[in-house]
C-alpha cells in the first residue's frame, strides 16, 4: 500500500469511527456532515471526498457493521462446524448483533436511521436478509435436511417461533446487564429454548454436522459478498 493511499484509509476509517459514536448516542436524524467531520477532525470535503452524502456514509457505515458480525458468524463456524447447531448459532447471532451500535439503534427504533437504510430496494432487502432472524431462518432448510432440526412440525412454523424468540431476545436480555435478576447467562437461557423449540432428542453425528456447516458458511458467504458490494457503492471514492 502506497503512503497516500494509507492516508486515506486511516482518514475514511477516522470518519468512519467518529460518525459511528455520533449515530450511535444522538441518532442518524440530529448528525449532520459537519459534526462528523468535526469529530474526525477532518475538513468538510474531506467526509465528500468518500461519500457524496450523509445518507450515504450512514448506509455505508451500517454495512460495515454488518460485514463486521457475518465476518465474526464465519469465523466461529469455520473454526467450530458445531457451532452450527441451533442451541449454538442462535446466541451467536444475537451476541454478534448485539454489540454492534447501530444494530442497537435500530433496535431502539432510531425512525430516521430506518428511513436511511429503507430507501434503496437493493439495500433494504440485503439488510433484512442480514437480521439475525433472517438468517437463522435461511439456514433452517440446510439444518433439518441434515437432521440437526426435528421434522415433526413444518418448516414455515418452526421458521415463525424461532423469529419471535431471537426477536424478543435482542429486544430484552441480549446481555447480562439487562437480564432480569436471577439470569446470570442470556445466552445459557436461549441455547435451552432453541434446544427444545427445535433440536432432535439425538445428537446429530459428525458428518451430518460438518456438511451443515459447510452449505451454512456458503449461505453467509454469500451475504458478506453482498454486503461488500454494497460497501463499495456506497463511497464516491475511497483510494
Amino acid at each position: 500500500m502506497s503512503p497516500l493511499v494509507e492516508l486515506h484509509s486511516r482518514k475514511a476509517a477516522r470518519i468512519l469511527d467518529s460518525a459511528r459514536e455520533l449515530v450511535r448516542d444522538h441518532g442518524a436524524g440530529k448528525v449532520t456532515v459537519s459534526e462528523i467531520s468535526r469529530a474526525a477532525g477532518v475538513g468538510k470535503g474531506t467526509v465528500y471526498l468518500y461519500w457524496s452524502s450523509k445518507e450515504d456514509l450512514i448506509r455505508g457505515l451500517f454495512a460495515r457493521d454488518r460485514l463486521t458480525f457475518l465476518e465474526e458468524v464465519i469465523g466461529h463456524i469455520g473454526a467450530d462446524p458445531a457451532t452450527v447447531r441451533p442451541r449454538r448459532l442462535a446466541p451467536l447471532l444475537v451476541r454478534a448483533s448485539s454489540t454492534l451500535p447501530l444494530a442497537r439503534r435500530l433496535q431502539s427504533d432510531d425512525a430516521e436511521l430506518r428511513r436511511l437504510l429503507g430507501q434503496e430496494p437493493g439495500d433494504r432487502e440485503l439488510y433484512d436478509r442480514t437480521r439475525p432472524a433472517a438468517m437463522c431462518e435461511a439456514v433452517l432448510p440446510i439444518l433439518r435436511r441434515h437432521d440437526l432440526i426435528r421434522h415433526d412440525r413444518p418448516l414455515p412454523a418452526q421458521a415463525y417461533a424461532l423469529h419471535a424468540v431471537l426477536t424478543g431476545f435482542l429486544t430484552t436480555v441480549s446481555e447480562p446487564a439487562t437480564a432480569p435478576s436471577g439470569v446470570d447467562d442470556p445466552d445459557e437461557v436461549l441455547a435451552d429454548t432453541v434446544a427444545v423449540l427445535l433440536e432432535p432428542t439425538t445428537v446429530p453425528g459428525r458428518a451430518a454436522v460438518a456438511a451443515a456447516a459447510e452449505q451454512t458458511l456458503a449461505v453467509f458467504r454469500e451475504l458478506r459478498d453482498a454486503v461488500l458490494g454494497l460497501i463499495q457503492g456506497s463511497q464516491s471514492s475511497d483510494r
